[in-house]
């Protein structure tokens, strides 16, 4: 787990160094649209690249999952989660708020997740029952922050109903809170851990979008749902995350806005 812990690290700093030679010339890079506000460019797919081959020659047994190729099979247990460039549509607009995100899954848990921000050099790191860092430093989530006390990020996924979005910011501004959105589900994630945001909601995320983070929150000291990282890699699902001052009052938000077949 050590090594695989340091790969990932290392995979998530020399992919987001890829990324970023590919962010200082975004401007000439062509750009497909795979669906509403989900864009793709060459620096996604050559990113995965990057991070793939590096994890089959350490690990070739391993099993491989991203966003922009097909999943590699393995016989050892261990499954890798990679989004190369989460944030896409920021990416693609000069906005420095994207990220390259390292998840490493074995049966139901995810083990290790990394999440790496280029732009300001951040690199946060979570293992399984051992603690979250960032930058080699221990982050906590808020505890007793209240919704009216700090801002909830919100994910809006196209895969749903806008209207269950739609509730879920009417009710966090009645209820004296604020919504953030950064269009980076991975980076908010990592905010949220390190105590910048007091909580996390949407209806459906992606695995690689958010299982490192889900695990940063958790050892930081938050709160997420309970779910198998084994079919949230196979269907993805509902993301709750946040403070303990505010994680019950987000799920009763979650579920009275989305539909429960969601979860």
């Amino acid at each position: 787990m050590d090594n695989r812990a340091k790969l990932a690290v290392a995979i998530a700093k020399s992919g987001g160094a890829l990324g970023n030679d590919y962010f200082q010339r975004v401007g000439s890079l062509p750009v497909e649209e795979k669906g509403h506000q989900d864009f793709v460019t060459e620096a996604d797919k050559a990113v995965e690249r990057h991070i793939r081959r590096r994890i089959e020659n350490a690990f070739p047994h391993d099993a491989i999952v991203g966003e922009e190729h097909d999943p590699k099979p393995g016989t050892s247990g261990y499954i890798w989660v990679i989004d190369p460039i989460d944030g896409t549509a920021n990416f693609v607009s000069s906005i420095p708020a994207w990220t390259v995100v390292v998840a490493l899954v074995k049966e139901e848990d995810t083990k290790v997740g990394v999440i790496f921000d280029p732009c300001n050099d951040d690199i946060y790191l979570a293992i399984h029952n051992q603690g979250a860092w960032l930058n080699g430093k221990a982050i906590h989530c808020s505890k007793d922050r209240k919704i009216t006390q700090g801002a909830i990020a919100i994910g809006l996924s196209d895969r749903k109903d806008k209207v269950g979005i739609q509730r879920v910011i009417g009710t966090i501004i009645d209820e004296g809170g604020v919504f953030y959105r950064n269009a980076s589900g991975a980076l908010s994630l990592a905010y949220v851990a390190t105590g910048r945001l007091v909580g996390y909601l949407q209806d459906h995320m992606k695995p690689w979008d958010c299982l490192a983070g889900q695990l940063l929150v958790s050892e930081a000291g938050g709160q997420i749902e309970p779910q198998d990282a084994s079919d949230m890699i196979k269907d993805g699902g509902r993301v709750v995350a946040g403070g303990t001052g505010v994680f019950d009052q987000l799920v009763k938000i979650a579920d009275a806005s989305f539909d429960l077949s969601s979860r």
